[in-house]
């Protein structure tokens, strides 16, 4: 059941309603970012042996140690403040029946300039905030070839990441977010819109980016009208739900034969994951009672340190893209969005879900209903991702015997619960998409939108709303989280600006990585004796609003030859 969100609801301290969308701008205390300092400067290391290297586990000091002090001595978050701020942002409030006060959403609001443009909502990958994609915009709104679909599109922050806030204490979170995205989408004008993923659902942290599209999906079929789905977490067909559908996998899977949908590269792919499965299921899972089950004791120990922070991000990131080069910018700027509102959120997001799987109601097809119709974008598999240069670095092996393939998402197994309307089969492994191959992304919801603008006429393509005044200038002694501008007039339909240049044109050389010859050394004690304790004096520093991370200067890859592209119906 949906929850209820309320659309007038009126604000308690200056009478403003909750639905009046705000354009945002970023200012971070200087206080706390000095407090970020004391702790980077007084941070211990683990000691480590340099010979022998271990062939067991990533042995990161000789990574971690620079990367602390180009956080000390470079890195200037004022800088991103100001190219951050260029993206067109936005903030509104919603009221939900467990909040007595709004849950307010943070986002990009990008205006395509073409005249055929029709409302994109793109899930960023949990747990990156929206403005981590503002890379991606441009690629989505201006596409480069004139017969590209454009889009006007809403990249939000998930409730406690970025610059929303965080939902409630035992909130159905897979279902209160995707109602909360639905209402932003209709309160932007949007009564009818298209949902695209940015990540792989089977690699999502919980499958929290699948479970949010699939319950937009099928929840909120009557306003989301088609959702592009990466590599979903499919499963065979059994007899006793889809006996037809079985039978055809069986005889399919029997004969290695290319009919009733598949085809030759899908039973290929799934020899290949089903050998990938077989060899991890022997290896024991990590323990459950100090993992992301229970948030809290990494919380606590997180909260208190940006280097250990900082090595979670690293991990992650040599994890699922080890041939992605992040500069040190991005890793620090990825680190910041977890440190200055701490992880805690996004860690027990994390949590409930997996420890509250959400139902959603019965299934369309036995509700009389049509399946949701869908777009489809699997990816085949091939050489493993840990060898070579990249990501990472001189640890490649121990990554590789340490990651597991995902399953392989048969895209004829999705017929059972969607209407498949445009399947695209890539080669490779999905990784972070948004960053290594976001024209994927991007080909994806074109396929879908084709497809839905032939069968509904409600999705039609919107006029460009005429854009908001740019926020007034704000004197930065005088802010101490954040700032928002007033709001425009109860008349005027809430709408953004069209959007800023892309990041890549947005004075790169601040992204520049150190040159090694001209790296700092390590200025921290390291010994056993070293105190770790924040300074007496910052004790009562309030906490700043969350903070997004810079997107990518980097032009992204372009699309593999080896795409294969699909349309259903033939």
């Amino acid at each position: 059941m949906a929850t209820d969100i309320e659309e007038h609801a009126v604000g308690a301290d200056n009478g403003a309603t909750a639905e009046e969308v705000k354009p945002y701008r970023i200012h971070v205390s200087s206080r706390y970012l000095n407090l970020t300092k004391q702790k980077l400067e007084i941070a211990r290391l683990p000691h480590e042996l340099d010979e022998p290297k271990s062939k067991d586990w990533w042995q990161p000091k000789s990574q971690v140690e620079p990367l602390i002090d180009f956080w000390l001595e470079q890195y200037q978050w004022r800088d991103q403040e100001e190219l951050l701020n260029e993206l067109p942002q936005f903030r509104t409030g919603f009221i939900i029946p467990q909040s007595e006060s709004p849950i307010r959403i943070q986002f990009i609001h990008a205006h395509s300039p073409r005249a055929n443009a029709i409302p994109l909502l793109l899930i960023p990958p949990f747990p990156f905030p929206g403005l981590s994609l503002g890379h991606v915009v441009k690629l989505f709104t201006e596409p480069e070839e004139a017969d590209h679909q454009p889009f006007h599109l809403v990249i939000p922050s998930l409730p406690g990441l970025g610059f929303s806030d965080a939902l409630p204490t035992n909130s159905a979170v897979i279902s209160c977010t995707a109602d909360l995205l639905d209402s932003l989408m209709k309160r932007l004008g949007y009564p009818f819109y298209l949902a695209t993923n940015a990540g792989a659902g089977v690699s999502s942290p919980g499958q929290i980016d699948y479970k949010l599209a699939d319950w937009l999906a099928t929840q909120h079929a009557d306003s989301c009208l088609g959702t592009h789905l990466i590599s979903p977490p499919l499963t065979q067909p059994r007899p006793q739900d889809a006996l037809l559908g079985w039978a055809k996998w069986s005889v399919a899977k029997f004969f290695r034969a290319p009919v009733w949908g598949y085809r030759t590269e899908d039973l290929s792919a799934l020899k290949q994951s089903s050998r990938a499965t077989a060899t991890a299921d022997g290896k024991d899972s990590p323990p459950r009672g100090l993992g992301f089950a229970e948030p809290n004791t990494l919380s606590y120990a997180l909260c208190d340190s940006p280097t250990g922070l900082l090595v979670i991000v690293m991990k992650g990131l040599r994890l699922l893209a080890p041939r992605r080069e992040f500069t040190p910018t991005e890793i620090v700027n990825f680190t910041q969005l977890a440190w200055l509102p701490g992880p805690e959120s996004a860690m027990r997001f994390w949590a409930y879900c997996q420890r509250h799987p959400e139902k959603a109601s019965a299934s369309a097809r036995s509700a009389g209903r049509r399946r949701p119709r869908v777009a489809l974008t699997v990816f085949l598999g091939g050489e493993r991702r840990g060898r070579g240069s990249g990501n990472a670095g001189p640890d490649a092996d121990v990554f590789e015997e340490g990651a597991t393939r995902p399953p392989y998402s048969c895209p004829a197994w999705a017929r059972a619960r969607y209407e498949v309307l445009y399947t695209n089969r890539a080669t490779g492994d999905a990784g972070l998409l948004a960053w290594e191959r976001p024209e994927l992304i991007a080909a994806g919801a074109r396929g879908l939108a084709a497809a839905v603008l032939k069968v509904d006429k409600r999705l039609k393509p919107s006029g460009q709303p005429q854009p908001q005044p740019e926020p007034e200038p704000q004197d930065p002694g005088q802010v101490v989280a954040s700032a928002e501008t007033p709001a425009a007039s109860e008349e005027e339909r809430p709408s953004s600006p069209s959007p800023s240049p892309a990041p890549s044109d947005l004075r790169p050389g601040l992204l520049a990585p150190p040159k090694i010859g001209e790296r700092l050394r390590p200025i921290r004690e390291v010994s056993d004796d070293t105190k770790v304790a924040s300074d007496e004096s910052l004790a009562g520093a309030k906490t700043p609003s969350p903070i997004p991370t810079l997107p990518s200067p980097e032009t992204p890859d372009p699309p593999s030859s080896a795409t294969v592209e699909e349309k259903q119906g033939n």
